[in-house]
């Protein structure tokens, strides 16, 4: 059997084993939750050859992906994954009443311009002391450090005589050159955050500043979605891997390669990448050894003769092949398998499957990670040049952003083959299916790749 495999995951029960529970706690085991997510007798896909559009068909995806259950977790790693439960201040921030700069803690009726504080005091930043104050005394203070209990200001260092000299020793007197306000360079407990409030609020982002603050409210350990781990396939005969020298109806393979980076670009992890011939039980044995949250399969979706996952497939658990309204990628299948994880089933040439991912996966995997923003942006340019094209399916083209317009990103054609449109392209062109042709200067909707 010609089976490679460049990266594997552990295992989990196999296709058509009829196993309900998930190998994966918490993901989608239960049968019962397939007909409230609108599947009629357990399928994704409407039966027969009925055209669906791209937006029925991202909807019966997006409702058969929650998020990921929730689990605890170090911030330190947290870094770009999304916050499952809210958090709250442990304590109030500031903890006490700090100085917020360098320089003396006074009594502000003392520290009139002119006047000549005794200094009796050294308070650095981290000391617990609070040390007392007299009239006409000072304690000098560094940023950060807790203020004496008798002090109603904090005068800064180049607001005296001494101005920003800097000493091992505390001085034994200073000299006020400006006079403070009431409660001056002093930030007073709690007026950050109090105690109890909401720091870092649940489907946050992590990234440093959330990070930090989740730290300073007193947190080590959080609730987070994680991200997916998915496994990707490729099926065909012909492919080999990309170092080879392909002989007389071989390809290089290079759908596993666009689609792991593009999982990872989504925010997922990629837990294996496997290459498999148009073999039924080749595939059955790869599905059978995989333990992932969701598995993306290229080529063998389609009607040909040797398209092994339909074969495989087809009716298995929730999954279902089916026709929508696109160009390219017109040929798609989802569902859950038996094991509840979801199927994504692509067709096989590089910009369907391109295309397909940024319709139809991406969306899927980031709600799986627990983002609310699941969608690229889009905006609206004006086509460079026209083009024509057969009306009645939406048609995703590669385009450029050329200035404030957008042409085709294709090098001669705009095949679902022609590979070279995707390495130019930086957005995709959604025409709507009943326009056949797009004049030059014609507004178009985009979705912003980069």
């Amino acid at each position: 059997m010609n089976l490679e495999s460049i990266r594997k995951c552990g295992s989990r029960p196999s296709i058509g084993a009829h196993s309900r529970r998930s190998a994966r706690p918490g993901v989608y085991r239960s049968p019962a939750l397939r007909p409230a997510l609108g599947w009629a007798h357990g399928r994704c896909c409407p039966p027969g050859d009925r055209v669906i559009t791209v937006d029925e068909h991202r909807s019966r995806i997006l409702d058969a992906v929650p998020p990921l259950p929730a689990v605890a977790h170090l911030h330190t790693d947290a870094t770009g994954l999304v916050l499952a439960e809210d958090v709250v201040n442990r304590w109030p921030v500031p903890l006490f009443h700090n100085s917020g700069m360098d320089g003396y803690a006074v009594h502000r009726a003392d520290a009139t311009v002119g006047a000549t504080l005794r200094v009796v005091g050294d308070v650095p930043a981290g000391s617990p002391d609070d040390p007392p104050m007299g009239p006409g005394e000072a304690i000098r203070i560094m940023t950060g450090a807790a203020v004496p209990t008798a002090a109603d200001a904090v005068v800064p260092l180049e607001h005296t005589d001494l101005g920003t000299e800097v000493r091992a020793e505390a001085p034994e007197s200073i000299v006020i050159t400006t006079e403070p306000k009431d409660g001056a360079n002093i930030r007073r407990a709690g007026e950050d955050m109090a105690a109890g409030s909401v720091v870092v609020a649940a489907g946050s982002v992590l990234g440093p500043w959330q990070l930090s603050a989740i730290a300073s409210a007193g947190h080590e350990t959080i609730r987070v979605h994680r991200k997916p781990r998915v496994a990707v396939i490729s099926t065909g005969s012909e492919l080999i891997d990309p170092s080879g020298t392909p002989e007389r109806g071989q390809i290089p393979e290079s759908n596993s390669v666009l689609l792991a980076a593009a999982v990872q670009q989504a925010g997922a992890e990629v837990c294996a990448v496997t290459r498999v011939p148009d073999d039924e039980h080749a595939l059955r044995s790869v599905l059978a050894g995989l333990d992932a949250d969701a598995v993306i399969l290229t080529g063998g979706a389609s009607v040909g003769a040797f398209d092994v996952v339909k074969a495989v497939l087809d009716g298995t658990g929730s999954i279902a092949f089916t026709t929508v309204a696109m160009q390219p990628g017109k040929p798609q299948g989802f569902g859950l398998g038996d094991d509840g994880i979801p199927y994504f089933c692509l067709p096989g040439n590089p910009v369907s499957v391109a295309v397909s991912f940024e319709m139809f996966v991406r969306p899927a995997l980031r709600r799986m990670a627990g983002h609310t923003a699941i969608d690229r942006p889009r905006v609206t340019r004006r086509a460079a040049v026209g083009w024509r094209r057969r009306a009645g399916r939406m048609q995703i083209l590669p385009v450029v952003f050329d200035d404030q317009t957008v042409r085709p990103a294709s090098r001669g054609g705009s095949g679902s083959h022609m590979v070279a449109s995707l390495a130019d392209a930086t957005a995709l062109a959604l025409i709507p299916a009943e326009v056949d042709h797009v004049s030059e200067g014609d507004l178009v909707t985009v979705m912003v790749l980069s």
